[in-house]
């Protein structure tokens, strides 16, 4: 994929530097780079991406807009373990111990949701919410907790539109994240973990 004295790379810019691009520098314009030589040596019609992974999802979607590809990217929801914990081949890297401290994280947005649900709207609240929940459990380190705008994935004070609610920790050695989906439609707020 990286043929000696490869020079090139692609950046989404305004979108790979937040998030995991800020806990991960240069890691989003590897992975951009490597879906874009793939998508165009395989041709497909579809390409499936998880929602686990919402920031790439994002980032490839805006890739594949921005240069025209035939490619259709689709989002594909997050699958869990009974625990709760979204599942991710980074879920290898935990002991045992790691392991059953993980779920921390879909606790966090559990939170979330249920505040959601309670009518809670002020996103500084919900965040709030989300980094004492983390704080419960002393193998996690957070990375970040924040609610943003689907499209921009800019960080919002209020839950409006289409948005996300995103958890981010390191647990050993595995860095770990996971999000809930949020959508306003017709005044009434759904979630979706």
């Amino acid at each position: 994929m990286y043929p000696p004295g490869f020079r090139t790379w692609v950046n989404v810019e305004g979108l790979s530097d937040r998030l995991d691009g800020r806990v991960r520098p240069g890691h989003f314009r590897g992975v951009v780079t490597v879906v874009l030589k793939l998508l165009e040596i395989v041709q497909p019609r579809k390409a499936f991406f998880g929602r686990k992974d919402a920031q790439q999802a994002r980032l490839v979607r805006q890739m594949a807009r921005d240069l025209h590809l035939d490619t259709e990217i689709v989002v594909c929801p997050i699958v869990r373990e009974p625990d709760g914990l979204a599942m991710s081949s980074r879920n290898t890297y935990l002991s045992a111990e790691e392991r059953s401290a993980a779920p921390v994280l879909h606790r966090a947005l559990d939170g979330a949701r249920r505040a959601i649900e309670r009518g809670e709207r002020d996103a500084l609240r919900l965040v709030a919410t989300m980094r004492e929940v983390v704080a419960t459990e002393p193998l996690a380190q957070p990375d970040y907790a924040e609610i943003v705008d689907t499209e921009t994935l800019e960080p919002l004070t209020r839950v409006r539109g289409s948005c996300l609610a995103l958890v981010a920790a390191r647990i050993g050695r595995a860095h770990l994240i996971d999000n809930l989906l949020i959508e306003e439609r017709e005044g009434r707020v759904q979630t979706e973990l």
